[in-house]
C-alpha cells in the first residue's frame, strides 16, 4: 500500500466523518421508530394471547370434525412462514433468522417431511427463492410504512385453504421476537393445527354459545389465523428496528474510534513532513556554504 500524504488523510478522514453522520442519522430515526413499533407490540400482545388462549381451551370441547383446522393428521408436508426485513443494515437480524429456518428445514426433511415455504419479507424472499426451496408465495415491500394488512389477509388464506384441502399437515410461523426491550431472537411456533389442552385439564372456562357452534368457530380460527400472523409482523418489525438501532450505534462508535485513529497517523504525517522539509532547508543551508 503506497504511502498516503497527510492531504489524503484529510481526505479520509472527512470521508469517515460523512459516513458517521449517516450512520448516526439512521440510529436516530430507527430509535424513534422502534418507540412507536414498541407501542403498537405491547398493545397487541394481550389481545393475541387471550385470543390463542380462548381457542385452545375451545378446541378442547369442539369435535374436530366440526371444523377442518381443527383437525390432527400425520405430518407429511409442512409449511414454514418466514417473516424477515426488506431491508439490511441490521447486524444479524436476517441472517440469524435464515440460519434457524434452515435448521429448521433440514430437522424436517430428515425426518422424511416435505417443506414449503411462506416469505414475508424481501430479504427471506431473496435468500430462498434462489437456492431451490419450494416457496407457495412470497412477498416484500410489506414494512416500508405501516404493516401491510392485505399481506396478513392474503397468508391467512393461504394457509386455511391449504391445510383444510390437506395440501399441507402443518403450518409453522418463525419470526424473531423481542424477549426483553433490549434484545431478541428468532422464535418458532406450531401454528397449525391448534395445541389442545392436556387430557384432565380443568383450568380451563365454561363456554356457552348462543350461536351456530359451527359458525362461531369457523370465525374465531379466521380471527386467529389473521391476528397470530400479525402479531409476528409487528414483533419482527420491532426488533428489526431495535437491531438497526444497535448496528448503527455500532457503526458510529467504530466511525468515531477510526477518527482519532487517523487523526494520530495525519498528526504523525504532517510532522514527518515538516522535519523533512527542515532538514531539506538545513542541508540546502550547508551546501551555501
Amino acid at each position: 500500500m503506497p504511502k498516503l500524504s497527510p492531504r489524503d488523510i484529510r481526505r479520509k478522514i472527512q470521508g469517515i466523518k460523512n459516513t458517521r453522520r449517516i450512520t448516526n442519522a439512521m440510529k436516530v430515526v430507527s430509535a424513534a421508530k422502534l418507540r412507536r413499533a414498541q407501542e403498537l407490540l405491547y398493545a397487541s400482545r394481550p389481545y393475541s394471547e387471550r385470543l390463542y388462549q380462548v381457542l385452545r381451551d375451545l378446541s378442547g370441547h369442539i369435535d374436530p370434525e366440526t371444523h377442518p383446522l381443527l383437525e390432527r393428521r400425520e405430518e407429511k408436508q409442512a409449511d414454514i412462514i418466514i417473516i424477515t426485513a426488506d431491508r439490511g443494515l441490521a447486524g444479524a437480524f436476517n441472517s440469524n433468522l435464515i440460519k434457524r429456518a434452515e435448521e429448521l428445514i433440514n430437522e424436517k426433511r430428515s425426518l422424511g417431511v416435505r417443506v414449503s415455504l411462506i416469505l414475508i419479507g424481501r430479504k427471506g424472499f431473496q435468500y430462498f427463492s434462489k437456492r431451490g426451496y419450494q416457496v407457495v408465495k412470497g412477498y416484500d415491500e410489506v414494512f416500508r410504512k405501516e404493516i401491510n394488512f392485505s399481506v396478513v389477509k392474503e397468508v391467512g388464506k393461504i394457509v386455511r385453504d391449504r391445510y383444510a384441502s390437506r395440501e399441507t399437515d402443518a403450518v409453522y410461523l418463525l419470526n424473531n421476537e423481542m424477549v426483553t426491550r433490549v434484545s431478541y431472537k428468532p422464535m418458532m411456533r406450531a401454528f397449525l393445527p391448534f395445541e389442545k389442552p392436556q387430557d384432565g385439564r380443568e383450568d380451563y372456562g365454561v363456554y356457552e354459545f348462543e350461536v351456530e357452534k359451527e359458525e362461531f368457530v369457523s370465525k374465531l380460527v379466521d380471527l386467529y389465523l389473521n391476528y397470530q400472523i400479525y402479531r409476528a409482523m409487528v414483533e419482527s418489525n420491532a426488533a428489526e428496528h431495535f437491531a438497526r438501532m444497535v448496528a448503527m450505534d455500532n457503526a458510529t462508535r467504530n466511525a468515531d474510534e477510526l477518527v482519532r485513529t487517523w487523526t494520530l497517523i495525519f498528526n504523525k504525517a504532517r510532522q514527518e513532513a515538516i522535519t523533512s522539509e527542515l532538514i531539506d532547508i538545513v542541508n540546502a543551508v550547508e551546501a551555501m556554504k
